[in-house]
């Protein structure tokens, strides 16, 4: 195995740790809510590819065809759609870990708060100690 140089070492440090890019939303996409039949996922895609087309619309809509084109040809196949739905769900539960994970590690930083009474039971103890300690 080749050596690695002080800068191809960080990089490929830095590459292992990033986060893996978030799946695109093709329900969202296609306006269509997960549950959506074959027939509704078809029909949402004709009225896109209508209103977005390049044709009609010159280049300007390219990237968001692109998006439309890609979102149905997932979800319009079976098989695909399965996978993706799997995948998406894998994500959500990774998303809701890692905000729980953040949650847990913000509130173990906070410093601990009492309670008006314990604070007042608190300052007596001591006021009681040092007055034990003045003769």
């Amino acid at each position: 195995m080749p050596e690695l140089a002080e800068g191809d070492s960080v990089a490929l440090e830095h590459k292992q740790m990033s986060r893996p890019t978030p799946l695109p939303d093709y329900y969202a996409i296609l306006g269509l809510p997960v549950s959506a039949t074959a027939e509704q996922v078809k029909r949402a895609y004709y009225n896109l590819a209508r209103r977005y087309h390049p044709d009609l619309h010159g280049q300007t809509q390219n990237e968001r065809i692109k998006l439309i084109n890609e979102a149905y040809s997932i979800l319009s196949d079976l098989t695909q759609r399965a996978a993706y739905d799997t995948l998406l769900r894998r994500q959500q539960q990774a998303q809701q870990l890692t905000a729980l994970l953040q949650r847990q590690q913000r509130a173990a930083q906070r410093t601990p708060e009492i309670s008006w009474g314990e604070g007042v039971v608190g300052f007596v103890r001591e006021l009681k100690k040092g007055l034990r300690e003045e003769p």
